[in-house]
């Protein structure tokens, strides 16, 4: 082992020197405490996207469950509203979101298949905007568009940053739902 200036040493520091860089104890530990950051970064960003995953899967479900009521005319038939759909909702989500303001729910009824809004509802400063929104499910073989919005607060907001696309490290997650009801009430 050359080092420079190692000439200048005393025998004593030389020898101590040569036993401490041939002293190998410890070198998985540092090995692992390089490999470590990365490795965990990614377990823990993967962990986020698998979450997001399934959350998004049950929330497509419980929208399309939810939905069904009012394609059939059952919602309209028994004067459903807002509150009576979000519980519908709630229902179907396994427990795995709270129903509480962070859950959005536009349902619209439509001249036609082409005024289905499909942009995110955010404004210019990254932060959800509701404005707009209703409640009605139509009637007898109406185009209506059901869609479902909910704030995820991500678990490990500076791993997942780039999942963020609301401000404050949270993610819009998005279900929808577009049909014509059925000729009911007939």
């Amino acid at each position: 082992m050359n080092i420079p200036c190692f000439g200048l040493l005393s025998p004593r520091l030389k020898a101590k020197w040569r036993s401490y860089a041939s002293d190998h104890r410890g070198l998985a530990a540092v090995e692992f405490a390089m490999v470590a950051v990365p490795f965990f970064f990614l377990i823990f960003g993967l962990l986020e996207v698998c979450i997001i995953f399934i959350v998004s899967t049950v929330l497509e479900h419980a929208v399309s469950e939810a939905s069904r009521q009012i394609r059939t005319g059952q919602a309209q038939e028994s004067g459903f509203n807002e509150q009576n759909f979000r519980q519908t909702v709630c229902d179907k989500l396994l427990d795995m979101i709270d129903c509480d303001a962070k859950l959005y729910i536009d349902v619209k009824a439509l001249n036609g298949f082409s005024e289905t809004a499909i942009d995110l509802p955010i404004d210019g400063s990254g932060n959800f905007d509701d404005t707009g929104f209703d409640y009605k499910p139509g009637g007898p073989n109406d185009i209506v568009a059901v869609r479902v919005f909910y704030e995820w607060h991500l678990l490990t907001p500076i791993i997942s940053a780039p999942l963020a696309n609301l401000a404050g490290s949270r993610r819009l997650l998005q279900a929808n739902a577009v049909f014509r009801n059925e000729p009911f009430g007939d």
